[in-house]
């Protein structure tokens, strides 16, 4: 059974939270700049909210084979 169009997005979405925390710390302690660190964790989010999602769909794609009890 695959995952709903609905279950994908809070995936991608609670997935998109950690990471891009994650980033923008990264950011902040590699550029010193908290204003530079919330540029690039804002575009990270958005962008990689989409592919993760698309990626999610992609996979729901590819028939799972069903397992059979013996």
């Amino acid at each position: 059974m695959s995952d709903s169009h609905a279950r994908s997005l809070a995936k991608a979405f609670s997935w998109r939270i950690v990471a891009t925390l994650t980033t923008t710390l990264i950011s902040w302690v590699v550029t010193g700049r908290l204003d530079a660190a919330l540029t690039i964790g804002s575009i990270e989010f958005v962008l990689k909210f989409l592919i993760y999602y698309l990626h999610e769909r992609a996979w729901a794609l590819i028939p799972q084979k069903s397992e059979q009890r013996v």
